[in-house]
């Protein structure tokens, strides 16, 4: 057992772990950082309406997602550079959704190929999607991921042009890693990580790269030859996308019930009501102030999933009475893997679903099926009405 109980003592391990600018990287948004405020602010405005007396005290926390049972209703989050958090952070956090009954979505921008990840989970793993410049890129990446058992594809949709996250140019945190008086003195001083993590991928004689990129653009963190990626585009290529890929199709990034309605359309089998945590539009609103009414547009015809601002079961339970059928979670998950590579992820996990079974016993909920919109009341948006 790894010394930490909740989130915020979980963080402050990960913050001094981990050199400044990646833990910077990974812990904030963008900006003023108004999104990642509103993100906890809004799930904090949300208050739970427990039923009593109900009686059993046998719960689970199963769901079924695209014809798929999971023994709870939490999926890892895809993100960048958890290879870097931990010597093949992204197996070790792969490995430790696999053995908690949860689907693992591979970034990719992930430091080790989607292949590799999908060889050591015994847990099914997804694949998080940029689309490329050229369409044959894009298919063989598809055809990697399907010949690996990849069957769930997750296509990013909120980054048509880069954020302006200006702690990372402060921090010459960018692609290529620029070296600086300060971020060696920032490495220096975290030898643990230096020798436990950069210094074991040197051993095997590569520096940490962009392991699902395509030849023409694969490069080390130190070395760019461009990302390549085509980011603003549209829904035709969505549909064209539909047509490429035959498992799950994902649209991550939604916040819009009009958009919602249109991935519905298009033939997505699920959407991720996101603000990418909070780290683009600063202005955005939080998951929460929208779920409900996307929910109830599309939540018959879709899958529908949330992510943005989780720290405690309780979020977890909010965000599924407001119609999501699973949770995204991302910067507290890569927190437990750079306290611990799988072990820390796998306590991080056991933590979240014994404060969700907490959360749902005080609320008088045996099962997910009885978390519904009737549990939640939310200042100005009319729930429970």
């Amino acid at each position: 057992m790894h010394d930490f109980l909740n989130h915020r003592e979980l963080r402050e391990l990960a913050k001094r772990r981990l050199p400044h600018g990646l833990f910077e990287y990974i812990d904030r948004g963008t900006e003023d950082e108004s999104a990642l405020r509103r993100n906890r602010n809004a799930l904090d405005a949300v208050r739970i309406k427990p039923r009593v007396l109900t009686g059993g005290r046998a719960r689970t926390q199963a769901i079924s997602l695209f014809g798929e049972t999971y023994e709870t209703p939490m999926i890892v989050a895809p993100t960048a550079f958890a290879g870097l958090v931990w010597y093949r952070g992204e197996i070790e956090l792969a490995k430790a959704a696999g053995a908690n009954g949860m689907p693992f979505c591979a970034s990719t921008d992930a430091i080790t190929a989607v292949e590799e990840i999908a060889a050591a989970s015994a847990g099914p793993v997804w694949l998080q999607l940029y689309l490329w410049d050229k369409e044959e890129f894009t298919r063989d990446f598809l055809k990697r991921a399907w010949d690996s058992g990849v069957r769930t594809l997750v296509v990013t949709c909120d980054n048509a042009v880069a954020s302006n996250r200006e702690y990372n140019t402060r921090n010459g945190f960018g692609m290529p890693f620029r070296f600086s008086p300060r971020n060696v003195c920032d490495v220096a001083l975290h030898p643990r990580w230096a020798a436990g993590v950069f210094a074991r991928y040197l051993a095997t004689g590569r520096v940490p790269a962009f392991a699902n990129h395509p030849a023409e653009y694969r490069s080390s963190i130190f070395k760019s030859k461009g990302l390549g990626y085509h980011l603003d585009f549209g829904w035709e290529d969505i549909r064209r996308l539909r047509d490429l890929w035959k498992g799950n199709l994902v649209l991550k990034g939604l916040l819009r019930v009009d958009d919602a309605i249109l991935a519905a359309k298009c033939g997505a089998d699920g959407i991720v009501v996101s603000n990418h945590g909070g780290r683009n539009l600063d202005s955005a609103v939080a998951p929460i102030e929208v779920l409900a009414e996307i929910a109830d547009a599309v939540g018959e015809q879709i899958v529908v999933i949330a992510d943005s601002g989780v720290r405690r079961g309780s979020d977890i339970l909010k965000l599924l009475a407001a119609g999501a059928k699973a949770v995204m979670l991302g910067r507290i998950l890569l927190y437990g893997t750079a306290v611990g590579g799988m072990s820390g992820a796998s306590q991080t996990i056991r933590i979240l679903q014994r404060e969700l079974e907490g959360a749902m016993g005080m609320s008088g909920c045996r099962d997910l099926r009885q978390v519904d919109r009737s549990l939640i009341e939310m200042p100005g948006h009319g729930f429970g009405l």
